[in-house]
């Protein structure tokens, strides 16, 4: 099992819906996969058919503020191999209600390394839909797990940001995760008719090589419509250009994966 932080400080690269529709490709393939929401605003949640208005104890708040645990929080999607650990906005005020603990960094780490040496539930994946900033969330994620993934979206500032990211990733690994990886770099909301979109994509490649992923996801209608229906794009309209290339990215993350394990 193994467990893939999506994240980017920056807001509406994509975090969200390459988390809804790579669980979901992979679900389709026959992998078990539980999404965890670790972002307030909940759009994860949503995007896959579920309520962010729940009870703060039948979140994830409710794990990381010690009310209830894992095993009693997790929900079946709709969607089958597909579990969820929706978030809602109260989930906001943990950073403030934590601030004297001195672990309070391995909080996930913990509670869900408990759960899954105890429960005997077998994921192949889980994923993280981490929070559009470097907050205490963010954090606990990095913490948590092997790898990450990085939507980055081919615009102007996006490798600025990038900078940060990794100086925090680098910080992290010295102090909290010696062995925390960088999984790949997805290059998202590319457009061929800009000529920016290819000077990004030159540049993110240059300089991170074979992390950058052999396939853009495009800008694209349907999948900005899909969230909306509480369904992943590869189920809302599986043939439209999202859906493909979520497809192809996920087919590119398998290749990847089977490398690293028989390299291991």
């Amino acid at each position: 099992m193994k467990i893939i932080s999506i994240i980017n400080q920056k807001g509406g690269v994509g975090k969200t819906t390459t988390v809804i529709n790579l669980a979901s490709a992979l679900s389709q393939q026959g992998k078990k996969i539980l999404v965890i929401d670790l972002d307030p605003q909940g759009n994860a949640t949503t995007g896959l058919g579920l309520s962010n208005t729940d009870q703060s104890d039948q979140t994830i708040y409710g794990i990381l503020n010690g009310t209830v645990s894992i095993k009693d929080v997790i929900k079946k999607t709709e969607f089958q191999n597909l579990d969820l650990i929706t978030s809602n906005v109260d989930l906001s005020g943990l950073e403030v209600e934590t601030a004297g603990d001195s672990e309070r960094a391995f909080i996930l780490k913990t509670k869900l390394t408990t759960y899954l040496n105890d429960s005997g539930a077998i994921y192949d994946y889980v994923l993280i839909d981490c929070p559009p900033s470097l907050s205490l969330l963010t954090v606990m994620s990095l913490v948590t797990s092997n790898s990450l993934l990085v939507p980055l979206q081919t615009e102007f500032f996006a490798l600025e940001g990038l900078t940060q990211l990794m100086k925090t990733i680098e910080r992290i690994k010295t102090n909290l995760n010696p062995s925390l990886e960088i999984q790949g770099i997805l290059l998202t909301m590319y457009d061929r008719r800009n000529k920016l979109s290819s000077q990004v994509e030159q540049e993110a490649r240059n300089y991170f090589k074979d992390k950058v992923y052999k396939t853009v996801i495009p800008r694209n209608v349907r999948l900005s419509e899909a969230p909306s229906h509480g369904v992943p794009v590869l189920i809302y309209d599986k043939n439209c250009p999202g859906s493909r290339s979520y497809y192809s990215f996920t087919d590119e993350f398998i290749i990847q994966e089977n490398n690293i394990g028989s390299a291991a």
